[in-house]
C-alpha cells in the first residue's frame, strides 16, 4: 500500500496577521493509522520542504495520543522537514491520496492545479480519494471523467458552517466550505459539531473534522484491502 498525503504551504490566515496551515491531528491520526498498518507514506506540499502547522494545533486543548507521539516522532519530523513538490509527484506511484486538513488549504490547494490535477488523475485510474475537515475544499475545481464536477451528485462532508463559526473564523476564511461543496452539487451532510463523521462515496471519502480524521484512514484501509 502506498499511500500520497498532501499537505498545504499556505501559512497566512488571510488578514488577520496570524498563521496558519494544516492541523496536526490531521495528518498524525491518518499517518499512524495507515503507517500501523503496513502502508508506505510519502508526503507531499504545493512548495515542497517543511508544511506550516497550524499553531493552534499545536495548543494543550488540541492534544490526542496521536499528536503526542507526532511530537516525539524524530523521524517523522524529518520526513515533513522535506515534503516533495507537488509537481513532482504522479498519481502512478501510488494506490491513494489523502489531504489533511487545517484552514491552509482553503487558500493555496483549493486551486492549486498541480493538486487539481493529481486528483483527477487518482479519480481516473480509480484510486481512492481521502480529504477530512477543510481538505475537501481541494475538490471543489476537480472534474470527473466526464468533465462534470467531481462532488456533483455524490455524498460529502466536510468543516461545518456552525464551527466556523465556533472557531471564531467565518468573516476571516476565503469562503465557508459547507456551503461551496452544496453551490459545486455536492450532497453534503453533516454530523454533530466536533464529532467523528465520516462520509463514504465509492472510492470517494470525507470527514467533517479533526475528529474525522482517524476513522477516515480506517476506511481508506478497509478500500486498499479489498
Amino acid at each position: 500500500m502506498k499511500v500520497l498525503i498532501v499537505l498545504t504551504s499556505h501559512s497566512e490566515l488571510g488578514n488577520t496577521g496570524k498563521k496558519t496551515g494544516f492541523w496536526i491531528e490531521e495528518f498524525a491520526a491518518p499517518y499512524y493509522t495507515l503507517k500501523d498498518a503496513g502502508a508506505t507514506i510519502t508526503l507531499a506540499s504545493p512548495k515542497g520542504g517543511q508544511p506550516p502547522i497550524d499553531p493552534k494545533s499545536a495548543e494543550p486543548s488540541s492534544q490526542t495520543e496521536a499528536t503526542k507521539r507526532f511530537d516525539r516522532d524524530e523521524e517523522l519530523q524529518k520526513l515533513l522537514a522535506n515534503t516533495k513538490i507537488l509537481s513532482e509527484v504522479s498519481a502512478e506511484d501510488f494506490d491513494a491520496v489523502f489531504y489533511p486538513g487545517g484552514h491552509g488549504p482553503l487558500w493555496d490547494l483549493t486551486t492549486d492545479k498541480n493538486s487539481i490535477k493529481l486528483i483527477e488523475d487518482f479519480w481516473k485510474a480509480n484510486k481512492p480519494v481521502v480529504a477530512v475537515c477543510h481538505a475537501p475544499a481541494v475538490l471543489l475545481h476537480v472534474k470527473d471523467e466526464n468533465g462534470a464536477p467531481l462532488v456533483k451528485g455524490k455524498n460529502v462532508t466536510g468543516f461545518t458552517n456552525t464551527e466556523e463559526e465556533a472557531v471564531q473564523l467565518t468573516d476571516v476564511v476565503p469562503f465557508l466550505l459547507e456551503d461551496e461543496l452544496k453551490n459545486s452539487g455536492g450532497n453534503y451532510s453533516k454530523g454533530e459539531d466536533w464529532a467523528s463523521y465520516v462520509v463514504k462515496e465509492g472510492l470517494l471519502i470525507t470527514g467533517q473534522n479533526p475528529a474525522s480524521s482517524e476513522e477516515a484512514a480506517i476506511e481508506l484501509l478497509a478500500l486498499l484491502k479489498k
